[in-house]
């Protein structure tokens, strides 16, 4: 497996609690860092997948059974990894 790493904007302005951490890690997002910055709520992600998109749909998925939508996904080219 490949490790990718991206970001995750959530839909609305909210502040980061205890209860929302709690909740992402309980759904399964352990290997995100969820933090907000000038009112935009973000969950960064290293998640070991097969592929990208199978990185990306596991992360919407349970960051929306946690009770949140994802406006969208940020990668940055830099970190995608070189195929061997």
């Amino acid at each position: 497996m490949t490790k990718y790493e991206f970001t995750l904007i959530l839909k609305g302005a909210r502040e980061l609690t205890e209860e929302i951490a709690d909740a992402l890690y309980e759904a399964g997002c352990d290997d995100g860092t969820p933090g907000t910055c000038n009112g935009v709520f973000s969950i960064d992600f290293h998640r070991q997948a097969d592929s990208l998109e199978a990185a990306l749909h596991s992360a919407i998925g349970q960051v929306k059974s946690a009770g949140y939508e994802v406006e969208r996904v940020e990668i940055n080219a830099d970190s995608m990894p070189v195929p061997a």
